[in-house]
């Protein structure tokens, strides 16, 4: 029969080797108190987000390849795909992506940052509604317009690409920085910061996982809006793919087609890879 057990002690608890806090909620001497808050890691890159789309392309890319090595090739076909006429299609194509992206980029972001502020509100019906009417516009359409206004060349496809791409950017900067909690807002402002301290350090901080989801869905828009581009001058992939529709030679339109999908697939990749690496740390969305 055991002696009796000393108060406050476990059997247990001496078997292992643990030792209890004191009264009053203090961790006894030699231990470590919890943590009151868990950190959360910083949002990482998964195998698959990395794998998964570049072997899709080198796969796609590899068998159009294949194919275009047993595929007979007549003189009118090998004329529209010969002297590095794919090469410079593809990289007009690129330019007008990134150009009219850059361009989407300095105006939709600053301007949905505008029509977030009190000053500016009563502006934002108006400039919605004109961000819609350039989406809304039948893309052809309005390259025709703008070619009639400016004259054929890049820069009315830049201007049509633009127009049709500044709606997603702007909707997502002003559903970003409106969602951000107003308490955490008031709390940056009675900390002393100023105005723009609070949009550059609190609301634009926050509004980024949104803002890059916009710019993700105007960099794909602009890449298939680039094909186009041709009707008005503008060049890229579009090239090959009217040539192989209008001379009916079926490789030709294969190839611009194939590497219109693949450039589509390769920036939607990049994009979705920016989203996770540009976002703050420690924002769990």
């Amino acid at each position: 029969m055991s002696g009796p057990e000393t108060p406050g002690t476990s059997p247990v608890r001496e078997a292992s080797g643990e030792s209890e806090a004191p009264e009053g909620g203090e961790p006894a001497a030699g231990t470590e108190a919890p943590s009151p808050t868990h950190v959360r890691a910083p949002a990482r890159l998964s195998r698959q987000q990395l794998t998964v789309v570049p072997a899709m392309l080198v796969v796609l890319l590899l068998a159009t390849w294949l194919w275009f090595q047993q595929a007979d090739l007549d003189a009118v076909s090998e004329n529209a795909l010969s002297n590095g006429q794919v090469s410079q299609a593809l990289w007009e194509h690129i330019e007008l992506t990134a150009i009219s992206t850059f361009f989407v980029l300095i105006i939709a972001i600053p301007l949905g940052i505008l029509l977030t502020r009190r000053a500016f509100r009563k502006a934002t019906p108006v400039a919605v509604a004109i961000a819609n009417m350039g989406q809304a516009t039948p893309a052809i359409g309005l390259l025709a317009l703008l070619v009639i206004w400016l004259g054929i060349g890049r820069r009315a496809a830049l201007i049509g690409m633009i127009a049709y791409a500044v709606l997603p950017v702007l909707s997502n900067t002003m559903a970003g920085l409106k969602a951000n909690d107003p308490t955490m807002l008031e709390a940056a402002r009675g900390i002393g910061m100023s105005p723009m301290g609070v949009l550059s350090r609190v609301e634009l901080p926050l509004a980024v996982p949104l803002i890059l989801a916009g710019v993700r869905t105007a960099l794909v828009l602009n890449v298939g809006t680039a094909t186009l581009a041709v009707f008005g001058g503008g060049g890229g992939l579009g090239v090959l793919i009217t040539a192989g529709i209008t001379n009916q030679r079926m490789p030709v339109l294969v190839l611009g087609s194939i590497l219109t999908v693949a450039l589509a697939l390769l920036v939607d990749w990049l994009a979705s890879l920016a989203e996770v690496l540009l976002r703050p740390r420690g924002l769990d969305l």
